[in-house]
């Protein structure tokens, strides 16, 4: 699943566009990589969402591409 789609399905951004512009400014990495839209994101994926001065770090745990808003944090776990 591409990460862009991902962060959207997963409501840690809200918007798929946002997800892109965050990707393409290079506020997202996937394994320590900065990542593309259109780079996959695989189960076990270490992902980091950085929002200004904090960062968010997350691992894949689930893809699912229809998923009801009390099932979209079954999708990630957060690391500190």
């Amino acid at each position: 699943m591409r990460i862009d789609k991902f962060l959207k399905n997963s409501r840690i951004i809200k918007r798929r566009t946002s997800a892109k512009k965050a990707c393409e400014s290079g506020r997202v990495l996937i394994n320590g990589s900065q990542a593309k839209p259109g780079n996959d994101v695989s189960v076990g994926d270490k992902v980091e969402i950085i929002y200004g001065d904090n960062t968010m770090k997350i691992i894949v745990k689930e893809l699912l591409d229809h998923v009801p808003k009390d099932k979209a944090e079954s999708m990630y776990e957060i690391v500190k």
